[in-house]
């Protein structure tokens, strides 16, 4: 586990833009070492910000687009192409872009897919998908993803996992079907807080006042079942990537005060 350090920028635009340098650095200084990277991305605006200021980035292209692994950290269980897929949404905002090997982007099923709309089948089916490239080195069913993204909901939910739930109590599977969400569509497919942990890297991402009681409950030492994202963290690093809007309840003590 380890403690979450705190970035804060001036708004959502800068927190986009220094997020987005920052995963090409990580994902450049993995394949330098390793020869690929893995990442885990994440939905929403603040996700879709990120991906798109990735865009534009002129370093974008230090990247070798067809030696990088992505996943999702959760999808929302509706028919291939709806406008509402995270998948779809990060096609348009980055992934079609630029030159990635179509076999190592691995999208979560879709609910006219080979499962119908049996979500936890398509649950299931991404969990072997992980542990089918999970190698000793990873000490368990999923692989060591370098970076993964998680935006933070207003109700402090991460990836589908929201308060109370059975998802955010799961400790055993890598990937749930999640029935009856708060916040529509109801049904969707998710990582679980073990498979999130697998990860070197954990960014929870939040711009906006809309954020900012949930990332002070989150941070203020509650428990996961009823803060999700206080039970987001990394194996060696979390990052909270934050706008002044999402830190404004956070005592400045929380974070550097040479955070932009």
């Amino acid at each position: 586990m380890s403690a979450p350090q705190l970035v804060v920028h001036h708004d959502k635009e800068l927190m986009a833009q220094a997020a987005a340098a920052r995963l090409i650095t990580r994902i450049v200084d993995a394949q330098a070492a390793r020869g690929y990277a893995s990442v885990v991305l994440t939905g929403g605006r603040n996700g879709n910000g990120l991906l798109a200021a990735l865009a534009g980035a002129p370093a974008r292209d230090a990247i070798d687009w067809s030696r990088l692994d992505l996943w999702w950290g959760d999808e929302r269980f509706l028919p291939e192409g709806d406008p509402e897929r995270n998948v779809t949404q990060a096609h348009e905002a980055l992934l079609d872009s630029v030159a990635l090997d179509p076999s190592r982007v691995h999208a979560m099923p879709a609910s006219d897919g080979p499962f119908g709309n049996d979500a936890d089948a398509a649950a299931a089916w991404y969990a072997e998908q992980l542990a089918a490239v999970a190698g000793p080195e990873d000490h368990g069913p999923v692989p060591t993803f370098d970076v993964l993204m998680l935006g933070v909901g207003p109700d402090t939910h991460v990836a589908s996992l929201f308060p109370e739930l059975p998802a955010v109590r799961e400790t055993e599977r890598t990937v749930v079907g999640v029935h009856g969400a708060p916040k529509p569509p109801p049904t969707r497919v998710s990582l679980t807080l073990p498979a999130i942990r697998a990860a070197r890297e954990v960014w929870l991402l939040a711009a906006g006042e809309d954020k900012a009681e949930a990332a002070e409950i989150a941070l203020s030492g509650a428990g996961e079942i009823q803060a999700p994202a206080a039970g987001a963290y990394g194996r060696s690093r979390t990052l909270w990537l934050m706008d002044a809007a999402a830190a404004s309840r956070l005592p400045r003590a929380l974070y550097p005060p040479a955070s932009p």
